[in-house]
């Protein structure tokens, strides 16, 4: 009798681990999931970061000013400025949807601290907000203050992610990185 009852218990225990990984699995494997969303996160993140640091140095050194072809045309027209930056973020979507590129320049840093708009980021629902805010005119000349504003957008997975980022109305994080110089001397 004994015997029988110890088999019972046994097989009894064995159900109980299906029953506990069952509670417990679900928890798991949404924190594994949001661990790997967070790294993908900054990841984007980055590379964001990067493509107005390329935007900054292109025109802080006066390579989109100068830069020309063997024909002696610009090579960074609007556009083309545009797809240098959309490079960097390309792996991450489409930057016709999702990557806004902004450039102003400022006669004084009075004048800057002065500007208090916000950055500009694409919206489906308004499609005069295109990838490029500004025109060549912008890229200033030699020792002018340059703001350049990249704004990428991401739609997160797990929606605690970025709780307190900006989100538009169609679920997107707006990921923007800002750089603020004064133009290097360069050549004319």
């Amino acid at each position: 009798m004994k015997r029988q009852a110890w088999g019972v218990a046994r097989g009894s225990q064995r159900g109980s681990a299906a029953v506990e990984f069952a509670l417990v699995a679900p928890l798991f494997f949404a924190l594994v999931f949001s661990i790997l969303e967070a790294g993908w996160f900054f990841f984007i993140n980055s590379a964001v970061e990067q493509a107005n640091a390329t935007a900054a140095r292109l025109i802080r050194t006066g390579q989109a000013q100068n830069a020309t072809d063997g024909d002696g045309n610009p090579i960074y027209s609007r556009q083309a400025f545009f797809d240098e930056i959309c490079n960097v973020v390309s792996t991450f979507g489409d930057c016709d949807e999702k990557l806004t590129v902004d450039i102003s320049r400022f006669a004084s840093f009075d004048a800057l601290a002065a500007d208090i708009s916000n950055p500009v980021c694409r919206d489906k629902d308004d499609p005069s907000i295109e990838g490029a805010q500004f025109d060549a005119s912008d890229y200033g000349a030699q020792n002018e203050i340059i703001r350049v504003r990249v704004c990428y957008l991401y739609k997160p997975v797990n929606p605690a992610l970025g709780v307190k980022m900006k989100t538009n109305k169609h679920g997107f994080k707006e990921l923007v990185a800002l750089s603020i110089f004064r133009n290097e001397p360069f050549e004319d």
